[in-house]
């Protein structure tokens, strides 16, 4: 398989990623809805540890599993230490938009895992999620 058939495999299926939370938020711009997303997965990768935080990004589609990993310091942990943490580093990621509801975001991300992953992968997921978030997922 050549590089450039891989990259465009890559590139389709984090469109689809975003096509379909676009869907879910009933949002229309593609730039804001990839913003939400990056903003919770970084959110979701802050409040895990170390293991954990690899292990999520390894189930990642490759394009995302990039997007994830940018910035990431794995000696640093607790930017998202709270619920509310947690929730400002979605809202940041949105440049604080008023109309955006960060919990919503991070709900309907946390669905796009359940469709996407395997079972199996949620529920270790979800597990690692500290316990104050765990009623995000679905």
């Amino acid at each position: 398989m050549c590089a450039s058939h891989d990259f465009n495999n890559a590139l389709q299926v984090t469109q689809n990623w975003i096509s379909d939370l676009m869907w879910r938020l009933h949002w229309h711009d593609r730039e804001q809805v990839y913003q939400a997303l990056i903003a919770t997965l970084h959110a979701l990768r802050d409040c895990l540890d170390r293991d954990h935080a690899v292990c999520i990004g390894a189930r990642l589609p490759a394009l995302l599993r990039g997007f994830y990993y940018d910035g990431w310091s794995p000696r640093r942990r607790g930017k998202a230490e709270n619920r509310d943490s947690f929730l400002e580093r979605i809202h940041v990621g949105v440049h604080r938009d008023p109309a955006v509801n960060p919990e919503e975001v991070a709900r309907l991300v946390f669905a796009l895992f359940v469709d996407r992953l395997s079972a199996a992968e949620v529920e270790d997921a979800k597990a690692a999620t500290p316990r104050v978030l765990r009623d995000i997922w679905p």
